[in-house]
């Protein structure tokens, strides 16, 4: 055997051992002397903050998941839930609904919806039938608010053959087990070779959308077609808007993290950049934080660092990801006071948003691939506010699994023709 492939079997068999742990109902507390129990007495004592009591619980309910297989139903009998690929899973704002990008078996790709029920606390899903198509790779996912919250899906694809890549704006009514009382609108903007996109949620600019490209940056109304274009020295990777300020954040190949301000006019000599700081790698994803003071970023050396962006300094770590050259999500959940993050190797790592602690590596179901990296969606509500779970939904290869909070879970017994979870 070769260095490669006793490195690999020496991988998998450490894969295999931590998987065995992880169905162990008495792991280790994520932290020395943390438990639920001890949590509550401390809290009734007054010994213990309420904000400060609500992370420790979270990081103890995040630590203690353990995996059940999800059965994904749908009404149209056409579509092959069990062969089709997981790509992309991406949550809306408050993870009532999941799009779904998935691999067809005769080639190309396919768009779908997971929406989400739960009896007797134990979650159900059920694919949307979809009527779009495409046989171009998607490099960038957002939601976009065109008609109401969370009406669109913004896609950035990449051009295949004579057919040029292109940013498309997709209803949700495009859906078919969807309303049909709100048709929306279904947007191709003739944007080539884009890597990454997001939506701007400020009401002065809500209608418009950004792409990062090959050494530019284009910002576009979606209604009216007003394009603004910045010239700059590398591709940018990663992007998202603040919201409560209409400012961009871009993060690039060169490692450089820059702002625009929308309200800024003059593109002469990059006046434009507001905020400029850099990591020592190529952006994979930013994410901006409630105080829009702090920005998270990752980078294709592993490193995760949250920014204060007043003074453009690092002042938080998250160490143990890991990724080589792969465009990777990061998942910020501030209620909860946790991150996560796949990596390249496969795992699932959750740290405490506030310190930087790294809480728990969940291994994969299936072995490290990259074409098998894990897609994850992580909330307190699952399916929304009024009857959604708590817990991590993770994709890999053709399954779906979901991690709940409740270690007393119960998995449904399936019905001939209903969904559930077996």
């Amino acid at each position: 055997m070769t260095r490669e492939q006793l490195q690999a079997k020496e991988r998998e068999k450490e894969r295999h051992e931590m998987l065995a742990k992880d169905e162990n109902p008495s792991k280790k507390t994520p932290r020395k002397g943390l438990n639920t129990s001890l949590l509550l007495q401390k809290r009734h004592l007054g010994l213990l903050p309420f904000s400060s009591y609500s992370r420790f619980i979270h990081e103890v309910k995040a630590s203690g998941m353990r995996r059940h297989k999800v059965e994904v139903q749908s009404t149209d009998v056409n579509l092959s839930l069990n062969t089709d690929t997981f790509r992309h899973i991406v949550g809306d704002s408050a993870c009532e609904r999941v799009f779904t990008v998935n691999d067809v078996y005769h080639g190309g790709c396919k768009y779908g919806i997971m929406n989400f029920s739960s009896s007797r606390g134990s979650l159900s899903v059920e694919m949307c039938d979809n009527l779009y198509f495409t046989n171009r790779k998607v490099n960038s996912i957002c939601w976009a608010s065109v008609s109401y919250p969370d009406s669109h899906v913004l896609l950035c694809l990449v051009g295949v053959a004579e057919t040029p890549g292109c940013v498309s704006l997709l209803p949700f009514s495009l859906f078919s087990n969807s309303s049909s009382d709100q048709p929306g609108m279904l947007c191709n903007f003739k944007i080539s070779s884009a890597w990454s996109c997001a939506w701007c949620l400020h009401p002065q600019f809500d209608k418009t959308f950004s792409t990062g490209l090959s050494r530019r940056v284009i910002i576009k109304d979606a209604e009216t077609g007003r394009t603004q274009t910045y010239n700059i020295g590398s591709d940018v990777l990663a992007q998202q808007f603040a919201v409560k300020a209409p400012v961009l954040f871009n993060g690039c190949r060169s490692g450089e993290i820059f702002s625009i301000d929308l309200r800024q006019r003059s593109h002469r000599d990059q006046s434009w950049k507001a905020k400029r700081f850099h990591q020592e790698s190529a952006i994979t994803c930013i994410r901006v934080l409630q105080d829009e003071n702090y920005l998270l970023a990752a980078d294709m050396l592993g490193q995760i660092k949250l920014w204060d962006v007043r003074g453009t300094k690092p002042v938080q770590e998250y160490k143990g990801h890991h990724n080589q050259y792969a465009h990777l999500p990061i998942h910020v959940n501030e209620p909860e006071g946790l991150l996560l993050a796949v990596g390249q190797d496969c795992y699932t790592r959750l740290w405490s948003l506030k310190d930087g602690h790294l809480l728990r590596t969940i291994p994969s179901p299936h072995p490290a691939a990259n074409d098998s990296i894990p897609s994850i969606v992580f909330s307190s509500n699952l399916g929304g506010s009024r009857t959604g779970l708590p817990g991590l939904l993770m994709a890999v290869r053709s399954d779906l699994f979901y991690f709940p909070y409740n270690t007393d879970y119960q998995d449904i017994e399936e019905p001939r023709t209903g969904f559930g979870i077996s």
